[in-house]
């Protein structure tokens, strides 16, 4: 099903010496990253010296206390954020020399983000808010409506296609910002507390499609709180002041 299938690879070519000490299959590799604040003469740090390689296919779960630097982190990898330093490679690609248009092309072709806010759009309807993400991939309209369409019934929100933001329920919100994520068949999918404002049952359910998700290859990467769900992925980034503690 179309719902499953993977994207390709940037034709984009860099030095190999810039990406040598990355492990085989490496999707996103992390080197000495690092994000301040100035406060007068000194500055405040939340995230330090950050190392971490995540392979293709891999579910990872970053955990840790309130105040830790998970969701910076989340939103660094999601190339939102672009004030930090150190060096970040996505397929091989050097982020931190990237510009702003080049960051934005990378994300929208291969990444999916649930926002634990979830950011919908709130002068479009459910409807038109899935449609977004597959506007800027070169899909024939007809398609689109199927897709749509699919994910519609996937999430059991069918009757709710017409509807506005302001409309839903926060966990139906949830439900519509998880479905915009994956529509688009990304090649990872970050997820801010993905289940935070779902029933236990429709939380559950999320995870699971997650689960299934990447057991077809699409490499996940959730923050969240929760061990249970912590539980469906294969490894834990532990945070904690913002570095990376017994990992």
């Amino acid at each position: 099903m179309a719902f499953f299938s993977r994207s390709t690879q940037p034709a984009a070519a860099v030095n190999p010496a810039e990406t040598e000490s990355l492990a085989p299959n490496t999707l996103i590799g992390l080197r000495n990253i690092e994000k301040s604040y100035a406060h007068g003469t000194s500055r405040s740090y939340v995230l330090r010296r950050i190392n971490a390689d995540i392979k293709e296919g891999e579910f990872v779960s970053i955990m840790g206390p309130s105040g830790a630097g998970k969701s910076t982190l989340l939103h660094i990898i999601g190339m939102h954020d672009s004030a930090w330093t150190g060096e970040y490679y996505f397929l091989d690609q050097p982020v931190q020399r990237l510009g702003a248009k080049e960051r934005a092309k990378l994300h929208k072709q291969y990444i999916g983000f649930v926002f634990q806010s979830y950011h919908l759009l709130d002068h479009l309807t459910v409807y038109e808010n899935l449609d977004i993400p597959l506007s800027y991939r070169d899909i024939k309209k007809s398609e689109r409506e199927s897709m749509v369409c699919d994910i519609l019934d996937k999430f059991a929100i069918v009757a709710k296609k017409d509807l506005y933001p302001n409309q839903l329920s926060g966990g139906q919100q949830q439900l519509v910002a998880v479905a915009r994520a994956v529509i688009s068949n990304p090649k990872v999918i970050l997820a801010d507390e993905p289940t935070g404002n779902l029933h236990s049952s429709q939380g559950k359910e999320i995870m699971e499609l997650f689960k299934r998700l990447n057991e077809t290859g699409t490499t996940i990467i959730q923050v969240t709180h929760s061990e249970v769900n912590a539980a469906y992925g294969s490894r834990i980034i532990h945070l904690r002041d913002g570095w990376i503690v017994d990992e």
